[in-house]
């Protein structure tokens, strides 16, 4: 056991106006196994890479061990998959390589496939497991869940669970829970440590927002009281002070010295009052700087003429066994179409129909984005029927967020929706208004996935179709999206692996892995 103490950090991007940290201290177990949780943007990633000592700095990080950061870079992907690993884990044997795969549930036949013919989950699960194969480094693993099917997420959270001296970050709840003791979370103006997993770490943090909304409101009636009390003595203490020149009574004169001392006294309670109100002004404004705002996301989708939005029956998919695309392991190459074309998806049959929410579900590569984008319009090779109804409007947020580049506002123009709107979508799921001035290029993954879900949710279209829309997302957006889609019902076909999502979220779910 040995301690990361973080003293006086402060970080902000050169030619950058805003700090990422400023100023923050804390202290961390290395024996811990520390969930990573905050919004988009508020810089988990940035944090790990200024451990492994990427980044200039200003304060002192003070710690006795190693860090490993995954996911690791990948260059040349047409290699052999073995001679990657090899790579990465140079002074590891080959028998700890096979016995990580193993706990992992990865057939070590993988090694021998060019890296670029894997899925997306299998190259996570190769590369996690040349991660675990070394010792006595702790370990940074920023968003390890991205791409992973549902059973692959729960493979992994049971082999992290075995592990100790982590610092994990996942926007995965379920996930989240399987494998944490702790949890570092960075808030609007600290970072906090906390003993538990994510529940009880959410659980508690709703509880400290409904205490302080309660105390503010408190403060707030306290502030406006005492700001009619100190108003009102003040009147009298005027009023007090002008008898002194009153006229005589029965031929006395007013006694000016009793009525000075009056005077001075309900003076004195004016100031007393006013004391005691910038004093809860104080403490008011010291209130609800933690609170993350999670408004109510809106949408209007539009209603389609028909009950019946898309038929699928029959369906098989097929892609050219050259072009290395995310074919499932061990798929049969005798299930090949035209010209020695591979086929990924056989005998599937569904139809979406007004206020139908569809979850394709399915290991990795076992082609639910192939399906996706056939039903948005892609060229994809098929056999079957793929039946679309005539004049619907589709919105698709697609897996990959590469295209994102430019500004806010071109993108907004180039793809005729309304600026306004597209921001104040953005403002509510946690994006800060000095990111609008930025190029998108500058933004965390999560902040690129909120532009395409933001745009999608400008477009009134008959059908929404999702491409692992969580990916990248903070969990706040997350029960965000949950909301929305409870309460507006549009009718969307969606890949995602969240669990906790899909329990909410969808009314109606395809397993390819059963077809």
């Amino acid at each position: 056991m040995s301690l990361i103490d973080v003293v006086d950090l402060s970080f902000a991007w050169e030619g950058s106006y805003d700090e990422v940290f400023s100023h923050v201290s804390f202290q961390i177990d290395t024996d811990w196994k520390l969930g990573f949780i905050g919004r988009n943007g508020r810089g988990k990633t940035t944090f790990l890479k200024l451990l492994c000592g990427q980044y200039p700095f200003q304060g002192r990080i003070i710690s006795n061990v190693d860090f490993e950061y995954f996911p690791y870079e990948v260059s040349g992907q047409d290699r052999m998959t073995s001679e990657i690993i090899e790579e990465l884990t140079s002074d590891s044997e080959e028998w700890r390589i096979f016995r990580e795969l193993n706990l992992l549930g990865v057939d070590a036949e993988i090694l021998y496939r060019p890296f670029s013919t894997l899925s997306f989950g299998e190259r996570t699960k190769v590369l996690l497991a040349a991660l675990f194969t070394g010792d006595n480094r702790f370990l940074l693993i920023d968003e390890p869940t991205n791409h992973l099917d549902v059973e692959g997420r729960r493979i992994v959270a049971e082999y992290l669970n075995r592990k100790k001296g982590f610092i994990l970050v996942s926007h995965d709840r379920h996930f989240l829970d399987s494998c944490i003791n702790h949890v570092l979370s960075i808030n609007k103006r600290n970072i906090d440590v906390q003993k538990g997993n994510f529940s009880t770490w959410y659980a508690g943090k709703e509880a400290e927002d409904r205490r302080e909304m309660l105390q503010n409101e408190k403060l707030r009636s306290e502030v406006r009281r005492l700001g009619q009390s100190a108003r009102q003595a003040c009147g009298w203490s005027d009023k007090v002070e002008k008898s002194k020149k009153g006229q005589r009574i029965s031929g006395l004169r007013p006694d000016r010295g009793h009525i000075g001392h009056k005077s001075a006294k309900m003076m004195k309670r004016a100031k007393v009052i006013e004391r005691r109100k910038t004093e809860a002004a104080k403490e008011k404004a010291g209130l609800l700087k933690n609170i993350d705002d999670t408004e109510e996301l809106k949408l209007s989708p539009a209603v389609y003429h028909s009950g019946r939005l898309a038929e699928i029956r029959d369906l098989s998919i097929y892609y050219p066994q050259a072009a290395g695309r995310d074919l499932p392991r061990g798929e049969d190459p005798g299930h090949a179409g035209k010209s020695g074309s591979v086929e990924i998806v056989r005998g599937v049959g569904f139809e979406i129909c007004q206020g139908d929410r569809v979850c394709l579900k399915g290991r990795n590569g076992s082609g639910k984005s192939s399906i996706l984008k056939l039903l948005s319009g892609e060229d994809i090779q098929y056999q079957g029927l793929c039946h679309i109804g005539s004049g619907m409007r589709i919105s698709y947020v697609p897996q990959d967020t590469s295209g994102i580049k430019g500004r806010l506002d071109d993108l907004a123009a180039e793809c005729g929706i309304q600026e306004s709107l597209f921001k104040t979508i953005l403002r509510k799921m946690g994006m800060e208004r000095t990111q609008f001035d930025k190029n998108m290029e500058e933004y965390s993954a999560g902040q690129k996935k909120k532009v395409l879900l933001a745009k999608s949710l400008c477009e009134q279209a008959h059908l929404y179709i999702w491409d692992e829309p969580l990916n990248y997302i903070d969990v706040l957006s997350r029960i965000q999206i949950e909301k929305l889609l409870l309460t507006y019902r549009p009718t969307m076909i969606f890949v995602e692996h969240d669990e906790e999502f899909l329990k909410k979220a969808a009314t109606k779910i395809v397993d390819l892995d059963c077809v």
